[in-house]
């Protein structure tokens, strides 16, 4: 394959992949914008008012905040319950069965309860019923175009275009910009030109960002299935012991807080964040799912898992977690950019801008590529129609890439 048409084939690859993707990666963009600052406009939009206590008060027990939720909703089940490890508030999770958890989702609500006082701050609706949350409506859109894991894994391959073309962007680069030097904005050329070198400019400043974003975005619309694969091998076999046998009736079930604190004892380095409840279709039909993440900062976005047996309170090894969860893991913060405070999301506010001009600049420059050759043609056209001029009418002339 000659240079000329290595060059060619790179192009069309870059030219193609960038204009599939193009509108879904532009609603990405736009969406991600407002999930940088979430907390921050979780916080306004919804704010909670707390008891005025010491930071080092005491916490009600988990058992207190379910016994109240019970006593609410007597003909329910606790499926979940979420300890904030920001805010001094407990969220128990609960829905009129696990079977129909298992088919709808959506029938789950929840109670807010003031973490240190036992308060209740909020009864919701059951999700199903409740109005359409701002946050929640940009990160469907973000996540899965409201289609769940078919659009997971449509964007997913839309981020893979995305990535093949910022790689053939990034190998087009050198041999269109050979005779200029970095960063030249031609303007004394046609608007198409000054268009083309801005494009270029801001495509080659955020490769690096661009690429690690698309990259851990491909990572994150594979959360269910990767997680589906864990479940079906390491836990599994972990839990083969109970294969077969009766799960536990709510009169079996040790406290909840019992579990916690067992969970504690055995890895005393991490901040739990949830527990499962045995029949939670998230869970285990026998145990405590408890979830926690690390306390130092590398380790703080790492996920941890442990199993407490919900009738004898005993702990059940679990597997280290496989190199595919872990490399997930590793990817959230990254794509999101959540782990720096303010200035990192500041940071990458400004490369989403970035992103957004590159696409919108590519966009217009296949517009405005295809307009040209449009009128070029129709010139020819007219030339050649022209009878005096059949003679000696001029060669079509290129109009490839400039």
């Amino acid at each position: 394959m000659t240079r000329r048409s290595s060059v060619r084939t790179w192009y069309l690859v870059h030219t193609w992949t960038s204009l599939v993707c193009t509108a879904f990666l532009l609603l990405i963009c736009l969406t991600g914008l407002p999930l940088v600052f979430s907390d921050e406009i979780d916080a306004w939009l919804e704010p909670h008012t707390y008891a005025a206590l010491p930071a080092d008060a005491p916490r009600a027990t988990l058992d207190r905040l379910v016994g109240i939720g019970e006593r609410l909703f007597p003909k329910e089940v606790v499926t979940n319950v979420f300890i904030d490890d920001d805010e001094p508030q407990v969220y128990v999770w609960m829905a009129p069965s696990f079977d129909a958890l298992t088919r709808d989702r959506d029938v789950a609500h929840f109670i807010c309860f003031d973490a240190r006082t036992a308060a209740v701050l909020e009864v919701s609706k059951p999700e199903g019923q409740q109005p359409t949350r701002f946050m929640g409506l940009m990160l469907s859109l973000h996540r899965d175009l409201f289609m769940e894991l078919p659009g997971e894994l449509f964007l997913g391959a839309m981020a893979v275009l995305f990535v093949i073309a910022l790689v053939s962007g990034v190998v087009l680069y050198a041999p269109f910009m050979r005779k200029l030097a970095f960063g030249t904005i031609r303007r004394d050329r046609n608007a198409r030109l000054k268009w083309l070198d801005w494009h270029n400019l801001l495509g080659i400043a955020g490769f690096a960002w661009m690429l690690v974003v698309g990259a851990t975005g491909v990572m994150n619309e594979l959360t269910t299935p990767l997680f589906a694969l864990w479940q079906r091998t390491d836990v599994e076999a972990a839990l083969a012991p109970w294969r077969g046998a009766r799960p536990p009736m709510q009169a079996e079930l040790r406290p909840v807080q019992e579990a916690l604190d067992t969970a504690r004892r055995a890895t005393p380095d991490t901040v739990f964040t949830s527990v499962m409840f045995p029949g939670n279709p998230y869970g285990t039909p026998h145990h405590y799912l408890v979830w926690g993440h690390g306390t130092r900062h590398l380790t703080s976005k790492l996920f941890v898992p442990v199993l407490v047996d919900a009738r004898s309170g005993a702990l059940t090894p679990m597997p280290p977690m496989p190199w595919y969860l872990r490399a997930l893991e590793v990817s959230r913060p990254l794509h999101f950019g959540d782990y720096g405070g303010l200035p990192l999301k500041m940071l990458w506010t400004l490369f989403d801008a970035l992103t957004i001009a590159v696409l919108v600049s590519g966009l217009y420059l296949w517009i405005a590529r295809r307009k040209t050759r449009d009128q070029r043609l129709k010139h020819l056209i007219a030339v050649h129609e022209r009878p005096s001029c059949r003679e000696s009418a001029p060669a079509i002339p290129d109009v490839r890439h400039e």
